[in-house]
């Protein structure tokens, strides 16, 4: 009890003094057998040093401290603690032993220090705690400008113009149609077609369906949304659902359709603002400009924004139906323009039918056209013909030089011109009367490049009113085998039944566009699926390649004056050299030989009915007995080519007329 006053007068005397001190030792816990009162008084002068000795000492901030030692550690931690006796040696601590507020401030100092090796982990904000964010489905194509043609940027340059010799032809500029910069563009944000995702899941969901959208492709005119189905669920059951999901998405009308390749369903949505089609803009792009198409087509652009070029020669004919007012007859100007911006007259020529008199009638007068316009539809027939002994012409031509499409022949016709040189052909004429070796002699043509032949029919349903039956044989002909002679068909029509496009027309027409039509029967007659009744109109398309697949494409808008400017520019060139006998029609001989190739002879036989006639003939002759349903018998054929036969037999007075009863007279002798 009397070491307590000492260690007091010892440790205040220093305090006093102002000196620096040095932080108590630890001190050994008492024995538990020391009277109360002794106790407290240690206890006081305990607390009577530790007052002096915080007095003296350097004031430490130990907030940061206790705060990282609060989170290291949350337990509380004593308060006051015993501090008596003698310093203590460094010995490990007992078990039992309390610690005093030395050790409490050592510990302090090593936490802070332990905490300042762990400060990011301190020091940095708290990790949070990972939230399902919605995923993004709005895949918004990146604004990348079309790369211009290299004759977009001659043109755009400008260039001084001296005194140039004349040119006999020159391509129309871009300058004729209108600047693509003035049209306005419309952009919907991503927060308004996530919403327009959302709400289209729930009305999915009301009908049953279940599916996630998984991605949003805005474009130019509509907006495609693509469902990804449940496991299980029918594509036709969302087909099925396309006037329903229109009326619950307060939309015009809506497309839904199979993605070739993948595993999702299409739903074409229109936008709130239709953005205009720029011709000269699909005219300016690499695709149309720099491709290596021989024919090539501006169609316009696919439901996301990028341009659509087909090629002609490779389809190798074109089938376009759709209502009035859908487009049909601008899309039809395109097509025609996309060939003159491209095509001399010495590399294309062109034939037009138009019975409405007024779609085609302003290109009358252009260099390209083999004669004038043609809009009688019996002259139209006429015109038909003429292509198909053309084609006749074009193919015996080609077999001469022993090449198989109109690219070699041309080539050939290049290869000689170069050189100067004609086409020379050794054929055998006959036999020597004498000897008996065979006889040749060299035939010499004249190197005369051919030039693509493009036959464009306005209106379908016209023609077959009048002449259906002459129509189709050439037509059938035409898109049987004019494709490696190098002439091609653009047939349109305004009403897709199935007595204006036979099935023998669309067997021959693989590649077909369809616009807005009224009803599902109309599209399954163009196309062979329901789709075409949901378009837009103005423009709005489906383009069915070859291979069946299907793509929706929104086409270019061509004004009348836009047309009448670049007509303008072509008929500066001089006029047209029209060929004779496209309206005219070929001589008697050569009109006779296109009949029979289309087998719409009627006043005689072809040669394959010769032998056949004949052979009736001997059978009337030697049985004595003449009529349909006899010859019919006896040959094995059809009841009309008996009754042709019959009739060409009364002709020829083999057979009388057939009296009250219908029995015939043998006119001519029995033959022993």
């Amino acid at each position: 009890a009397a070491a307590a006053p000492v260690l007091t007068a010892s440790r205040a005397v220093p305090a006093a003094a102002g000196v620096a001190m040095a932080a108590p030792s630890r001190a050994v816990p008492p024995a538990y057998d020391e009277a109360p009162a002794e106790r407290v008084a240690g206890l006081q002068a305990d607390l009577a040093v530790e007052e002096a000795w915080t007095e003296a000492a350097e004031p430490l901030d130990m907030a940061p401290y206790a705060e990282a030692e609060a989170e290291a550690d949350p337990a509380p931690q004593p308060v006051l603690e015993r501090k008596t006796g003698a310093p203590r040696p460094a010995v490990p601590p007992a078990p039992a032993m309390a610690p005093s507020e030395d050790e409490d401030d050592l510990n302090v100092f090593e936490d802070a220090w332990d905490d300042d090796a762990r400060a990011p982990a301190v020091a940095g904000p708290r990790p949070q705690i990972p939230v399902a964010q919605p995923k993004k489905v709005v895949q918004q194509p990146q604004p990348k400008p079309m790369q211009p043609s290299r004759r977009a940027q001659e043109e755009a340059e400008p260039r001084l113009r001296f005194d140039e010799p004349q040119v006999a032809y020159e391509l129309p500029p871009l300058s004729l149609l209108m600047n693509p910069d003035r049209i306005q563009r419309h952009h919907l944000s991503d927060e308004a077609l996530e919403e327009n995702a959302r709400m289209l899941e729930s009305v999915l969901d009301d009908y049953g369906v279940k599916g996630e959208i998984v991605s949003v492709r805005p474009g130019p005119v509509v907006t495609m949304y693509e469902l990804e189905p449940a496991p299980g669920l029918k594509a036709s059951r969302v087909i099925g659902l396309a006037d329903d999901i229109a009326r619950s998405m307060s939309a015009l009308s809506a497309r839904v359709s199979t993605v070739p390749g993948r595993s999702v369903i299409g739903i074409e949505l229109p936008n709130d603002n239709r953005e205009m089609v720029s011709f000269r803009e699909i005219l300016s792009s690499r695709d149309y400009e720099d491709g290596n198409r021989k024919l090539p087509l501006a169609l316009g652009k696919d439901i996301g924004g990028d341009p659509m070029v087909a090629n002609l020669a490779k389809m190798p004919h074109l089938l376009i139906a759709g209502t009035t007012g859908s487009g049909k007859s601008v899309a039809i100007n395109t097509m025609i323009l996309s060939l003159l911006y491209k095509l001399s007259p010495d590399d294309l020529r062109l034939v037009m039918i138009d019975p409405k008199m007024l779609e085609l009638s302003v290109y009358d007068g252009i260099p390209h056209l083999l004669s004038p316009v043609v809009t009688d539809p019996k002259k139209a027939v006429v015109a038909l013909k003429w292509v198909v002994g053309e084609m006749e012409d074009r193919y015996r031509k080609m077999s001469k030089m022993g090449v198989r499409n109109i690219d070699g022949y041309n080539g050939r016709v290049e290869e000689a011109l170069g050189k100067g040189e004609m086409f020379s052909r050794t054929v055998q004429t006959g036999f020597d009367d004498e000897t008996g070796e065979p006889v040749f002699e060299t035939e010499e043509i004249q190197p005369v490049k051919m030039p693509y032949i493009v036959v464009i029919v306005d209106e379908m349903a016209d023609l077959m009113m009048v002449a259906g039956k002459e129509i189709e044989a050439c037509i059938q002909r035409l898109a049987q085998m004019a494709r490696a002679s190098g002439i091609h068909l653009i047939m349109a029509t305004q009403r897709p039944s199935v007595d204006v496009i036979t099935g023998t027309i669309k067997a021959n027409f693989p590649t077909r566009i369809s616009f807005q039509v009224t009803s599902k029967i109309d599209s399954r007659t163009i196309l062979g699926e329901m789709g075409a009744e949901q378009l837009l109109g103005m423009g709005d398309m489906l383009y069915m390649a070859g291979g069946a697949k299907i793509t929706r494409c929104h086409g270019p808008f061509v004004s009348d004056e836009e047309v009448e400017e670049v007509v303008n520019h072509l008929k500066a060139f001089g006029p047209p050299s029209y060929v004779g006998g496209v309206v005219e029609g070929p001589d008697e001989d050569k009109a006779d030989n296109i009949d029979a190739v289309l087998g719409l002879n009627t006043g005689g036989n072809t040669g394959g009915e010769d032998a056949l006639y004949d052979q009736a003939v001997a059978i009337v002759i030697k049985d004595r007995k003449c009529s349909t349903s006899y010859i019919q018998r006896k040959l094995g054929i059809g009841y009309n080519k008996a009754a042709r036969l019959v009739e060409q037999m009364e002709d020829e007075g083999v057979v009388s007329s057939a009296n009250h009863v219908g029995k015939r007279e043998i006119l001519v002798p029995e033959q022993a």
